[in-house]
């Protein structure tokens, strides 16, 4: 066997990262359209101007509401700098539509690391009634005091929305966000999960020194 040349190989970072405009004569436009829930339409039409201005100016979208239809339709153009830019697009509208802040959502946008995980309660474990009001009260707490707390701990946004949870962060933080929203609904007690997410959190100061 030859080995190749490792002049001929290159190296990684050489290639930058290739504009939407380069694919203008060859790529026809393309478009999103994110719904938009009924509870949310008011919301979306206060925050608009908040929402429509990063679209454009950060991404170089088209937008527009659709109020009839109760979506957000976007579509690249021209001014379209990334290629990946209508895919980040509709990430932060539909983190917008799911109830998270409109400047927590903005960070999908800024960041490259940001996810969004949703899952329902009944997907870790199954539980009716009385029961599942149990379940969300322990992840809410005491006047949201422990979804506070997880969220400070692992640096995330959370959405508890009736039986659906949604979660906004980098990978690592959304599996430690998830791990402590998962032992509260088996019926860990909060104290012990507070103790977890401390151990957690000092870690993370240590990794971060």
């Amino acid at each position: 066997m030859i080995d190749p040349d490792p002049q001929t190989i290159p190296s990684v970072g050489e290639f930058p990262p290739l504009p939407a405009s380069a694919h203008a004569a060859t790529t026809k436009t393309e478009t999103r359209r994110i719904p938009i829930p009924p509870h949310r339409m008011t919301p979306l039409q206060k925050d608009w101007i908040n929402i429509f201005s990063p679209l454009t100016e950060m991404c170089g979208l088209q937008v527009r509401m659709n109020v009839g239809r109760r979506c957000v339709e976007m579509r690249t153009s021209r001014h379209t700098k990334e290629i990946g830019a209508l895919q980040r697009g509709a990430d932060f509208v539909k983190a917008f539509a799911l109830g998270f802040d409109v400047n927590d959502a903005l960070a999908l946008l800024r960041m490259d690391d940001l996810y969004i995980d949703s899952f329902e309660i009944k997907d870790v474990k199954t539980l009716h009634g009385d029961h599942l009001a149990r379940a969300i009260g322990r992840i809410a707490g005491h006047e949201g005091k422990t979804k506070f707390t997880i969220e400070n701990t692992s640096r995330t946004r959370i959405i508890l929305a009736d039986t659906k949870i949604h979660i906004l962060g980098s990978f690592q933080n959304i599996k430690i966000a998830r791990d402590a929203i998962v032992s509260l609904i088996l019926g860990s007690p909060p104290g012990k999960v507070y103790a977890g997410l401390r151990t957690v959190g000092a870690r993370l100061k240590q990794r971060a020194l």
